[in-house]
């Protein structure tokens, strides 16, 4: 098979209608933990997150990506049977086994191949690195990248005292949300760079348990544990990582930050957002900043910045976005494109 270009055909996201205000967040925890001294505002104050998106109580992280994978193929008038490939890039998933891909072509009626990618919220980067290899080495065409998050379903509305409020904050400020990417083949390049980099020693600072995941598709919503995180040893375990990660691909293309429409950037507190982007140099007037109006959207998070930028049309066609990664374990990562 001959070499070819991946450029970037659609992108769609999906937010769930229903949505809480963090203070009607913090209402519910007072109401059910009547002893918790918890101050009202503290959950804004330390995350910036205003209001997040609940899926509606029979929807799968399955649904939510089928939701985002139609939307995207219509726009670009195509159907499920002209997919090569399909990958599915959540965090969340249906079931332990099989495939959360399988379930997503099952309801979009894909008949083309899947597999699933999971690395945090860096899942969609990587499947989006996969697929890039994948078809500038001819071996597929056309491929979807899809994810569903629903974190909310690990939501701890329940807690024994403050120093477990502390552990299980950040599940207060994640979202829900289903994403996709129509990646193709073509004559000039849109996927112009990507690269990695981790520090798995610290992949202790923030996990989510998934001991209760239910085994069976066809069950109610799937449940996972909360997400407990220490905050400081994250952080600690990002500075870790080089950042050369994100400057060398830029240098290589000959660019700076200031050559791009957009700058997309994984948001789990707005704070932390400013922080990075003062340690990489990111011009904060380039950032799509999602945080405060939608919550940490977890792996979904790029895709939906991408899709709001391109969607207002502060992306046009030839404008070049960075796609900037950071997740638990630790491992952070860029995508450089052309849209």
């Amino acid at each position: 098979m001959t070499q070819s270009h991946t450029r970037l055909a659609g992108v769609a996201a999906y937010l769930p209608e229903t949505t809480l205000s963090t203070a009607e967040l913090e209402d519910r925890l007072a109401e059910r933990n009547p002893t918790l001294d918890l101050p009202r505002g503290l959950i804004h104050e330390h995350s910036g997150v205003r209001r997040r998106h609940v899926a509606l109580p029979h929807e799968k992280p399955s649904d939510l990506a089928a939701h985002a994978a139609r939307r995207v193929l219509e726009d670009n008038g195509l159907r499920a049977a002209d997919l090569d490939l399909l990958v599915y890039a959540g965090v969340s998933s249906d079931a332990v086994e099989p495939a959360t891909g399988h379930i997503v072509a099952a309801k979009i009626g894909a008949c083309c191949p899947v597999f699933d990618v999971r690395n945090a919220c860096n899942s969609v980067l990587n499947a989006i690195q996969v697929a890039d290899a994948l078809i500038s080495a001819g071996r597929h065409r056309r491929v979807l990248v899809c994810c569903g998050e629903l974190p909310t379903a690990g939501t701890p509305w329940t807690v024994a005292d403050a120093e477990e409020y502390v552990t299980v904050a950040a599940s207060y400020t994640v979202s829900d949300a289903g994403a996709a990417l129509l990646l193709e083949a073509g004559a000039e390049p849109g996927v112009l760079a990507h690269r990695f980099s981790a520090y798995s020693a610290g992949w202790q600072a923030a996990i989510s348990a998934v001991d209760n995941l239910t085994t069976d598709p066809s069950a109610g919503r799937p449940t996972i544990g909360p997400l407990v995180v220490d905050s400081v040893e994250l952080v600690r375990g990002i500075e870790r990582i080089d950042y050369a990660v994100f400057h060398k691909p830029l240098a290589d293309l000959g660019l700076t930050w200031d050559d791009f429409a957009a700058i997309c950037v994984h948001q789990a507190t707005l704070p932390t957002l400013w922080w990075f982007c003062d340690q990489v140099r990111i011009p904060q007037g380039k950032v799509v900043v999602t945080i405060a109006q939608h919550g940490n959207l977890v792996a979904a998070t790029l895709l939906v910045q991408l899709a709001r930028v391109v969607g207002s049309g502060r992306v046009r066609r030839g404008d070049l976005v960075a796609l900037v990664g950071l997740a638990s374990g630790a491992s952070a990562g860029i995508v450089v494109v052309r849209w």
